[in-house]
């Protein structure tokens, strides 16, 4: 079955109170999608922003973001009034979210709500249910709060290495502040929940996405710390990255925990068995981020200044795998397979029968026969224009050293014919489901993130109101269409 989908992050979403979320403008989206011929809506990882905003450095990998809470349905939850929301400074530019005033912002509308929340049945269900790791955060994000800010490696020892005599002190410290990061959780997944159902009845279904790695300043590590390759101290004794490559002299150093595999496997891996148990309630299907690390994994000294000196160590492979698939029945996956790849990361890739992705921003080698160019795809793969991490075709094309062969491969004559010949190209390749940045649709706007950066601009692309005009909307519909990629989702 073909069909297609658009990527946009949810904070992505146009809104009055400077960042995208579940409401209003989500569910208009989802008709949007219905409405172009869509089967697919892909998102980011919906966890909590940590380290320079970005999604994949949570302090969570179970947690959902608080700042995609709507407003407005708390208002009509009798929680807020509009005078509780109005009046508060969420940022200014309409295509840029303002993480910093509008993290304090929204926390203090947030905490309104909460002093209004009466603790329910449907609550107290919630929390029971998600007992495994919502103790843990709301505990970890009091405690972090109640030491400014700092990681967890900086706190008080016995805090710091969970002792049960400093967990019991301060649940009772930090009671209220514990309950509030309960209550927020509450509530995102309760709008979530009413998304996608939204979503599922329309014949949209969600791609999520998985980071591979947690974030070192996270609930998850903090918690599970035999599980992770640390030394008694609590500092990692290796760190993830990648080698260096034509991309980067340097190679990339990210800095995220390795997992210790050994241990985690003699528990048949129940960590990850939970964590894609949950991700299940979140997605209907779930991008696997770095899937060559399961094979094998780049290990980086902790304290290096680059990934130069790391070295490459192996990881769980089908074992893994076989104990997902044989636990989390129904579970879809999509294998993010790309960068340098072996012939063992391919063997696994084939052996798990996931879908690889191809990119086609990566195809345009005159020299070789590109794996990524469409002609090479075959239909058990997801073909995007660009991800997340790349730039949006305009601007990745203005810096492409090889402007005529990419003109004739798409028999095109004028550069500003490109992008719309990229898309189609994707459309009309034999990948089953072919996604397209929101931004390429639009054909203007900034990258959502620079890899191996840290700034302001990461993450924090957002479109305009009224982008999603009735002339856009016809012309992705009439792509759609034309590649075969409208049929019933059900059929």
């Amino acid at each position: 079955m073909r069909r297609a989908g658009i990527l946009m992050h949810i904070s992505s979403l146009a809104s009055d109170y400077g960042i995208g979320t579940v409401g209003k403008e989500a569910f208009e989206f989802v008709d949007f999608l219905k409405r172009t011929n869509q089967g697919f809506w892909q998102v980011l990882p919906l966890n909590p922003t940590g380290f320079g905003n970005s999604p994949y450095q949570s302090p969570s990998v179970f947690a959902g973001n608080p700042l995609l809470i709507d407003l407005n349905d708390l208002c009509e939850d009798g929680l807020l009034t509009r005078e509780d929301i109005d009046g508060n400074f969420y940022g200014n530019n309409e295509e840029k979210v303002d993480f910093q005033n509008l993290k304090a912002s929204k926390r203090k509308v947030m905490k309104k709500a909460f002093a209004n929340f009466r603790r329910d049945r449907e609550y107290n269900e919630f929390v029971v249910e998600n007992e495994f790791w919502i103790e843990n955060y709301a505990l970890y994000m009091a405690v972090k709060e109640h030491f400014d800010g700092k990681p967890w490696t900086e706190w008080d020892e016995d805090i710091k290495n969970y002792s049960p005599e400093a967990v019991n002190h301060y649940y009772q410290l930090l009671w209220e502040e514990i309950e509030y990061h309960k209550f927020a959780q509450f509530e995102f997944f309760k709008q979530w929940t009413r998304l996608k159902k939204y979503a599922n009845e329309n014949g949209i279904k969600i791609i999520g996405d998985i980071p591979i790695y947690t974030s070192m300043d996270s609930s998850d590590v903090w918690t599970n710390r035999k599980q992770f390759q640390l030394q008694e101290d609590g500092t990692p004794t290796n760190v993830a990255g990648c080698p260096p490559d034509a991309f980067s002299e340097d190679g990339q150093l990210w800095g995220n925990p390795l997992y210790n595999w050994t241990d985690m496997a003699q528990d048949n891996f129940l960590w990850w068995i939970n964590r894609i148990k949950a991700n299940m309630k979140l997605y209907d299907l779930i991008r696997l981020d770095h899937f060559r690390g399961f094979e094998s994994y780049y290990a980086i000294p902790y304290g290096a200044e680059n990934a130069k000196n790391g070295h490459w160590e192996k990881g769980p492979g089908m074992k893994l795998f076989d104990t997902i698939k044989a636990r989390c029945c129904g579970a879809e996956f999509i294998a993010e397979d790309l960068g340098f790849l072996t012939d063992d990361v391919h063997k696994l890739l084939a052996e798990s029968g996931f879908p690889g992705m191809k990119v086609l921003q990566f195809a345009f080698d005159p020299y070789n026969d590109n794996p990524y160019l469409p002609y090479n795809y075959t239909d058990n793969c997801v073909a995007y224009t660009g991800t997340h991490d790349n730039d949006t075709l305009i601007g990745w094309y203005q810096h492409e050293q090889n402007k005529e062969f990419i003109r004739d491969y798409l028999n095109v004559q004028s550069d500003d014919q490109v992008p719309v010949a990229m898309i189609r190209a994707v459309l009309a390749s034999s990948a089953k489901i072919a996604v397209v940045p929101i931004q390429d649709y639009l054909g203007y706007g900034a990258r959502m993130n620079v890899p191996s950066t840290a700034n302001d601009d990461n993450w924090s692309y957002r479109i305009k109101k009224g982008a999603l005009h009735e002339g856009i909307a016809y012309h992705i519909a009439h792509l759609t269409k034309l590649y075969k990629r409208d049929l019933d989702i059900n059929r």
